[in-house]
């Protein structure tokens, strides 16, 4: 049975030469980087070197990026942080309604702190307006955080518009650029960000490894206590091959990053044109303002759960959201938020290509889906109430 991986939104294959680069660190340079003898000196090189190359990748200086166990820690690190090392300055922070877990949740425990929180709407694409958001900044902000491009429906955000505006204004702009990485052009002071989280394992680097970048200037306060690694702001012995292994990965990510999301998108694009040729299926997301491996689809009357295992029994690995509430029963809030009616989110299929995808595996997704879709459809009661 043929096997097709569409998932690369979840996480990505760990890159062959990014493990060769890794192999080094886990068995023959294992120094603690705090030390000053030869063997620490060894490892703290690779860690300044890794750095430099993620500084690199997203036009950052390398004193401006701090290591993180992923995204997640990074955008608590940047919230959190934020808010009460400016909590003198002001209490309130905006976000959109369609932010990961990882920011919508650390928003809400800010809350209970005593902060006041935005949730700003977005359209039925799933975009966030540039005008809502300065419409919604007050004398008490301190931190906006708006996403850069959806993990669930793929929509790039206006960043670099919302970014002028909190510049303009004096306030901390913090962005979640996990799905950006090796798919759109990042760069820091383009997009006029003071804060950019991002995590190896979704552009074929290894999982439990991350960045916040924290510009030169903007106060964050540590998350947790106890050394003086990350500029005390994420302290604890560093993860070297993680650390080492994300600096390849990015490295590997932005070279000749046109062409090979040129053709991720191509193949998106058929993809795409053979689902919506089936009765009854709905493209979710901006039609053109989107990621170039994503594609996320409401097939009416189906059930979504059991869309993914069934083209999963046929080798096929899809999903129907973010991995991170995957055990959810609740409807995307994504879609929610765009205005999805519950049956119409629960059908939904997000299929995430990355560069290791081919043509003819597109085709064999086309060739048992619309099958699959009719047998689902044909056990169904609501379909055969609207025939």
């Amino acid at each position: 049975m043929q096997k097709v991986y569409l998932d690369h939104g979840a996480t990505t294959r760990l890159n062959d030469e990014v493990f060769e680069e890794m192999k080094p660190y886990l068995t023959e340079i294992y120094g603690n980087p705090s030390s000053i003898h030869s063997f620490g000196r060894e490892a703290r090189k690779a860690i300044d070197e890794a750095r430099e190359k993620v500084a690199a990748a997203i036009g950052a200086e390398p004193k401006e990026i701090i290591f993180t166990s992923g995204a997640t820690e990074a955008d608590n690190i940047a919230i959190r942080g934020v808010a009460r090392a400016q909590q003198k300055k002001g209490n309130h922070i905006i976000t959109s309604a369609v932010e990961h877990h990882a920011v919508l949740d650390m928003c809400k425990a800010m809350k209970k702190e005593g902060f006041d929180v935005t949730i700003l709407p977005v359209d039925e694409y799933g975009l966030v307006s540039v005008a809502d958001v300065e419409a919604a900044i007050t004398e008490q902000t301190i931190l906006v955080t708006i996403m850069m491009a959806n993990n669930e429906v793929g929509t790039v955000m206006p960043i670099a518009e919302i970014g002028q505006i909190c510049e303009n204004r004096g306030i901390t702009f913090h962005t979640d650029a996990v799905q950006a990485i090796g798919n759109l052009p990042v760069n820091v002071n383009d997009l006029h960000v003071d804060l950019l989280s991002l995590s190896a394992h979704k552009f074929y680097g290894p999982k439990g490894i991350g960045v916040l970048y924290v510009r030169k200037g903007t106060k964050v306060n540590p998350y947790n206590f106890g050394g003086a690694q990350e500029r005390k702001i994420r302290p604890g012995t560093e993860n070297i091959p993680g650390v080492v292994g994300l600096g390849k990965a990015i490295e590997l990510a932005v070279t000749d990053m046109e062409a090979k999301t040129a053709r991720v998108k191509a193949m998106r694009d058929k993809l795409k044109d053979g689902i919506l040729a089936i009765d009854a299926t709905k493209l979710n997301g901006h039609p053109e303002q989107r990621l170039p491996g994503n594609l996320n689809v409401s097939v009416e009357y189906v059930e979504g759960e059991s869309l993914i295992l069934s083209l999963d029994l046929k080798g096929i690995a899809v999903s129907s959201g973010s991995a991170c509430t995957s055990g959810s029963l609740d409807p995307s809030h994504v879609l929610m938020a765009m205005g999805l009616d519950h049956q119409t989110a629960h059908g939904s299929l997000r299929f995430t290509l990355g560069v290791d995808n081919t043509d003819q595996e597109m085709d064999y997704v086309l060739d048992v889906l619309p099958e699959i879709v009719t047998r689902l459809r044909s056990m169904s009661p609501v379909y055969a109430c609207k025939k």
